[in-house]
């Protein structure tokens, strides 16, 4: 039975998070045309096949020797022809397996690695002035890269109904490269890396984006996990400042899976602890600046040194050790904190969750099947600021019984605990927990937050259920990250409709207006949340209307325990 579990696990986990529409394969954007745009700094040299794709472009100075763990610097050198056909480079990745010792050669991308990635519908002119869509992927701070997303179906299909945009995506640094902690890292001035890539990744858009054919007054940013928690965070940036050059850098926000992250500073003792094992790893405790040493490293010994934190597909799950957190300056305060102030850049946005966001989290915790284990196990990786007594209250609104759980509505099914392991129920359990205080409730908190500070930002939420169907026959239900492919490369009637929305709403900022919804192709028109509190449920054959009060009590209790600090 063992065998059969890891079975599940492994494909459940490549499918559901790992998995995506694939890296671009070198040798079919050789066999294809060539194209060029030009742009102050240089010519660059696409490939052009169905759609036109840049790989690559740097947008920053690399960010290595004095430059490493410090903020982005915008690119200092001509490009003069910049190769564009191939596969743009990985930043260093922290390992997705669970935690163990890194086996040789277990290091994966590289340092200079701060780049974006263009695609175009084919026979696009610097004239057309397209909406653009700003990729942010997702990866849990620790991993990810633009080098797994292909949207040239996305974009053959909204070019088939007249809804052309450019699609842009951005490689930006994780892991102890880009959110390392501590006060050494405050003192600095260097935290938030990531999040600072990504902001020079949206000033490049701007600078350069109508070269494309793009118009950098039509930007939605788009993301996913960690890339949907960015966008949230870009919102957020500077108290709510996203100009340049007197203008916008964003014009929408699309947020799958990731809202706010109610998170201590970047000094809080766990940050502290972090930064601190980073530094005994390498070799770096008996130095005078430790933060100094640190970047004179070889990358290999960085590389290792970094990477030996727990990590996201773990026993500490979603515990993250790295992530963004207040630093005072890029993030003032805790993004919840910011959302209920209204210190944000309120764009109309879309925001939604898959219906069992925590059961890929779930998997590698079969001890915890009482509720005693589980108050243990959340004051200890999540809840340090509450108490036994309320962290027991909280647990105590999720039933044990496993019809209550997710994968939700499957009755007695899918305990994986007791099918594979015969340790007792609890997965359903620690699954319905997980998703919510991190992905589902926390979105509908962090809508109300930012309605309640600013009652017209126009938000649309959804639940998408679309792989329900296939229950009782895996463990995941519509796992978190099952959208992805879904989007990135689906044919069926959850990415036609979701496509059709979202596009509706990069042309237009609403997901109405445009083809396809509300008697132009059958889809049903989608109510903003703020008019009566209702969510787009996209289904496997049809979509229809969910109202957003399931699990109130342990909502209620989130939203009045503020002390519950996942992060």
């Amino acid at each position: 039975m063992k065998l059969l579990g890891n079975v599940f696990l492994a494909f459940h986990l490549v499918a559901a998070v790992l998995a995506a529409p694939g890296p671009l394969d070198s040798t079919l954007w050789k066999r294809a045309d060539s194209v060029t745009v030009s742009l102050p700094c240089g010519t660059i040299i696409g490939s052009s096949s169905t759609v036109e794709t840049f790989n690559g472009i740097p947008y920053a100075d690399p960010p290595v020797g004095p430059l490493r763990l410090k903020p982005p610097k915008k690119l200092s050198r001509d490009l003069r022809t910049f190769d564009a056909t191939g596969i743009a480079a990985q930043c260093p990745q922290m390992p997705d397996a669970p935690d163990a010792a890194l086996p040789a050669n277990a290091t994966t991308g590289q340092e200079d690695c701060l780049t974006v990635s263009v695609q175009r519908p084919k026979g696009t002119k610097p004239s057309d002035g397209l909406p653009v869509l700003f990729w942010i992927y997702g990866g849990g701070f620790e991993f990810g890269s633009t080098q797994t997303f292909d949207a040239g179906n996305m974009i053959e299909f909204a070019a088939a109904q007249n809804q052309k945009f450019i699609f842009v995506a951005v490689n930006y640094r994780v892991a102890g490269f880009g959110f390392l902690g501590g006060i050494e890292i405050l003192r600095d001035g260097s935290a938030n890396l990531g999040l600072l890539d990504q902001r020079l990744g949206l000033e490049w858009v701007a600078d350069n984006i109508a070269s494309f054919g793009g118009d950098p007054e039509k930007v939605t940013i788009w993301g996913q996990s960690a890339g949907a928690i960015s966008v949230f965070d870009q919102m957020l940036l500077f108290d709510g400042n996203a100009t340049y050059n007197g203008k916008s850098l964003f014009r929408g926000a699309i947020m799958n899976s990731g809202s706010a992250t109610p998170t201590d500073p970047v000094d809080c003792p766990k940050a502290q602890v972090v930064y601190d094992t980073v530094v005994e790893r390498a070799g770096c405790s008996g130095t005078q600046d430790t933060l100094d040493c640190l970047r004179g490293l070889p990358y290999e010994t960085f590389f290792e040194a970094s990477n030996s934190l727990p990590r996201l597909l773990s026993y500490s799950s979603l515990a993250l050790s790295y992530l963004p957190r207040p630093d005072g300056r890029v993030l003032t305060d805790s993004p919840d904190v910011l959302a209920r102030e209204g210190r944000y850049h309120a764009v109309p946005m879309i925001m939604g969750d898959q219906e069992d966001e925590g059961t890929i989290f779930s998997f590698f915790q079969t001890n915890l099947t009482s509720t005693e284990a589980l108050v243990d196990y959340l004051s200890k990786y999540f809840l340090s600021h509450a108490n036994e007594s309320q962290i027991t209250q909280f647990v105590n609104t999720y039933s044990p019984e496993s019809p209550a759980g997710s994968p939700f509505r499957t009755g007695d099914f899918n305990e994986y605990y007791s099918d594979v392991y015969h340790t007792g129920r609890g997965f359903k359990r620690l699954a319905a927990l997980l998703g919510d205080t991190v992905f589902t409730l926390a979105r509908r908190l962090s809508i109300e937050a930012m309605v309640e500070a600013k009652p017209d930002v126009p938000v649309w939420s959804y639940l998408n259920s679309f792989q329900h169907s296939i229950l009782p026959f895996n463990y995941s239900g519509t796992a978190h990250g099952s959208d992805v492919v879904m989007m990135f490369s689906g044919t069926g009637h959850p990415a036609r409709s979701s496509r059709t929305y979202y596009f509706n709403f990069l042309h237009n900022l609403d997901p109405n207006v445009g083809v396809g919804v509300g008697g132009n192709g059958g889809f049903l028109p989608w109510p903003k949340w703020t008019e009566n509190k209702k969510l787009l449920w996209i289904q496997e054959q049809h979509n229809t209307l969910l109202e957003d009060n399931f699990r109130a009590e342990s909502y209620w209790y989130m939203k009045e325990n503020t002390e519950f600090r996942y992060f």
